[in-house]
């Protein structure tokens, strides 16, 4: 008999955290973090419909970008993704960890498999990319207090510019792709042109000593 999947991705044995299909749910960024951990509550975010919310505890992301690129474009329903970069014992789900969907894009699947999109059940709303180290989560979801906390998520580039919709002339860095994999364009920085210039020399020159 074939596997059932459910939406929420308890798949099909009806919310159990028990046996080895469940087994996300014990782990982070799934896991909730007991009273005892001392969990420091930085920011609270949560869906459109409120029966998904989380706490994060780090002031500022890893990192955040806008991605353009059309896969984000088309699930996110907008020109870009704005997308913080934490770790995933950063949050911790307050409500609703059970009532999340998946969405692995490469497979058009819903089963949860790394990377993958992770929304609100109910709702829809775009909670999430699980990736396999790293969480990137969505700033527009968070309930910022101040502009100081609105300013700690101040992007640092944009990635897959040739693809945007509109174009943003904000002087930050620009690439074809993903950054620091890609070429800088548009109206990058020249100071982030010539750091990329440089250290694509050195890694040539290490090339060139190797042979």
């Amino acid at each position: 008999m074939s596997a059932t999947y459910n939406a929420n991705g308890d798949n099909g044995d009806a919310g159990s955290t028990e046996g080895e299909l469940n087994e996300w749910k014990q782990r982070p960024p799934y896991r909730v973090h007991d009273k005892a951990e001392h969990f420091n509550a930085r920011y609270e975010g949560s869906c459109h419909c409120g029966k998904v919310k989380y706490q994060l505890s780090r002031e500022k992301p890893l990192d955040a970008k806008y991605c353009h690129c059309t896969t984000c474009q088309k699930i996110h329903g907008s020109p870009f993704q704005w997308a913080a970069i934490f770790h995933k014992d950063d949050i911790n789900f307050t409500h609703g960890h059970h009532d999340l969907g998946w969405y692995e894009s490469s497979e058009k699947t819903c089963v949860h498999k790394l990377p993958c999109k992770v929304s609100c059940a109910y709702c829809r709303t775009p909670i999430m990319d699980e990736g396999r180290n790293m969480i990137l989560l969505f700033p527009t979801l968070i309930d910022f207090k101040s502009p100081e906390d609105r300013k700690n998520f101040d992007i640092s580039c944009h990635m897959f510019y040739p693809r945007r919709v509109l174009d943003i002339p904000d002087g930050k860095p620009k690439w074809t792709g993903i950054n620091d994999q890609s070429d800088l364009i548009e109206d990058s920085p020249q100071e982030a042109v010539n750091e990329l210039k440089r250290k694509r020399k050195e890694e040539e020159d290490k090339k060139d000593d190797k042979k």
